[in-house]
């Protein structure tokens, strides 16, 4: 390994987040957006300098899923607040297993119909794109409607919902991409049977680690050795449960950061490690917005146009039959959601960091790869520029306040 060359690459990527945080800053433009216009900024550097970035097929999904995915996942379970978590998990796990399920296959049935091309777009490619759009990432829209003073339980919502069912999207995603590579021939039984154990083993897997982290954490009594464990609890949790035990890797480290966060919740060294999370999910927050950048060409608008929009049509769509359902259901158990909160929940349900990391990921020697690219960079960037921009609007058109 040239270590020369690796840090050099590294140090790249590094420059290209740093300077997405100063175009946001200086613009006054979401981070997100900050971070596409330096992606851009950087592809037309590379393709003028010649500079080889790295960034491979073979060598970038165990990077997203190994390192990427578990930080992202784990930052965003750490800052939900437990005590208001309590309140709306009945609706959010509703929104996070079923809604899942309806918007993957809603949205894989609209786009398969718009598309009509079974030989080049299958049945199997269209249930990769619906499990991409179903995990959410709504941020930008939290921090809205913080500054409207919304109540603190809709914030809790959405973030929980956001957490819980990019987890689920990422086992949905990875059973779909079993059978697109032809490593799996189950009936839907067994799946459903495989998608229980991953789900309830990295249940089991992350709850064991955050326990036994913050047992030894608790034991060192430093706060650096802290934030060093919380770290080596996203990344170890996610291996451990991922490569060695075959369950869910994503749902381990959901688990692992919610059980280290109620331990240390009257911990002196609380504010340590939410310091330390903070910066590692601005950072690969940043990272991963700039690779779309980076990586989007403008042959996508060119060739894949209607694509994207017929992806858009069926991502909204999906959208708002996963929340009526999941409303209706939630109901029966008793926590009614009032058209208001819908409205935010459909509209606010943005795509990005983790349809982004999943798509990124996607093994080229699928012949429909870009397709399916094309179509989640155009669903993630409709988010951004117009659900992002206009769910401040929206909320205070709703009165949610």
């Amino acid at each position: 390994m040239d270590i020369e060359l690796v840090t050099g690459r590294v140090l790249f990527l590094a420059l290209m987040a740093l300077t997405g945080l100063l175009i946001s800053r200086l613009l006054r433009l979401d981070l997100t957006l900050g971070a596409l216009l330096s992606g851009i900024l950087f592809g037309l550097i590379v393709s003028l300098s010649d500079f080889d970035t790295g960034i491979r097929a073979h060598n970038f999904m165990p990077l997203v899923f190994y390192i990427v995915l578990p930080v992202l996942i784990f930052q965003a379970a750490w800052h939900i607040q437990p005590q208001f978590l309590v309140r709306v998990l009945i609706p959010a796990l509703i929104l996070a297993i079923p809604g899942v399920l309806i918007s993957c296959f809603v949205t894989a049935a609209l786009v398969y119909i718009g598309i009509d091309h079974p030989a080049g777009f299958p049945w199997i490619a269209a249930l990769l794109t619906g499990a991409m759009l179903a995990a959410t990432d709504p941020v930008s829209v939290v921090a809205k409607l913080r500054d409207l003073n919304a109540p603190q339980e809709l914030e809790t919502l959405i973030e929980a919902e956001s957490l819980l069912n990019d987890a689920s999207a990422v086992v949905l995603f990875g059973i779909m991409l079993s059978f697109a590579l032809g490593q799996v021939t189950s009936s839907g039984i067994r799946v459903s049977a495989d998608f229980s154990v991953m789900f309830l083993g990295g249940i089991l897997t992350g709850t064991v680690m955050g326990l036994v982290a913050t047992g030894i954490a608790k034991y060192l009594g430093s706060a650096p050795a802290v934030s060093i464990i919380t770290v080596l609890t996203a990344l170890g949790s996610f291996y451990i449960a991922e490569h060695i035990l075959h369950v869910s890797g994503i749902i381990s480290v959901v688990v692992a950061a919610l059980s280290s966060r109620l331990s240390l919740h009257n911990s002196s060294f609380l504010e340590s490690a939410t310091s330390t999370w903070e910066w590692l999910g601005l950072l690969f927050n940043t990272l991963i917005f700039s690779l779309v950048g980076l990586v989007i060409t403008h042959e996508m608008f060119i060739y894949q146009w209607l694509s994207m929009l017929i992806a858009i049509g069926a991502m909204l769509a999906a959208r708002i039959a996963a929340v009526g359902v999941s409303a209706l259901l939630s109901r029966g158990f008793g926590h009614p959601l009032s058209l208001r909160w819908q409205g935010m929940l459909v509209w606010g349900g943005l795509r990005g960091a983790i349809a982004i990391a999943l798509v990124l990921s996607l093994p080229v020697e699928l012949s429909y790869w870009w397709t399916i690219q094309s179509m989640v960079f155009g669903a993630v960037l409709f988010s951004i520029l117009v659900q992002g921009v206009s769910a401040g609007c929206l909320a205070k058109k709703l009165k949610i306040n």
